[in-house]
């Protein structure tokens, strides 16, 4: 097991790009008074953390603007009342297919 974590270890450092930036003097103070509290041990690994944050924040963002142009683009309109008629239908379904008693 111990053989395969440093293969790991290997691989991620092998397949990262250094990097430099700067930050403000107060940017710093913030992140280095937050890093114990939310279990980072480096500034490196809270500033990677940050930008996989970001980027998976503006990916959602990118995906639910497509998502709004379709709203409104059915063809058939169903109810809310429809709506809840067919989540009842299905959870019975699935109550009888895996043999739970629903109330």
């Amino acid at each position: 097991m111990t053989e395969k974590f440093i293969y790991y270890i290997v691989i991620l450092w092998l397949t990262m790009e250094t990097i430099t930036f700067k930050l403000q003097e107060n940017v710093l103070k913030k992140i280095d008074g937050i890093l114990r509290p939310l279990n980072f041990n480096t500034r490196t690994e809270f500033i990677r953390e940050a930008i996989r944050d970001k980027l998976n924040k503006v990916e959602t963002e990118k995906f639910m603007r497509k998502l709004a142009q379709h709203k409104g683009a059915a063809k058939v309109h169903v109810s809310d009342e429809r709506l809840h008629e067919i989540r009842d239908e299905v959870a019975k379904e699935y109550a009888r297919k895996f043999g739970v008693e629903l109330n």
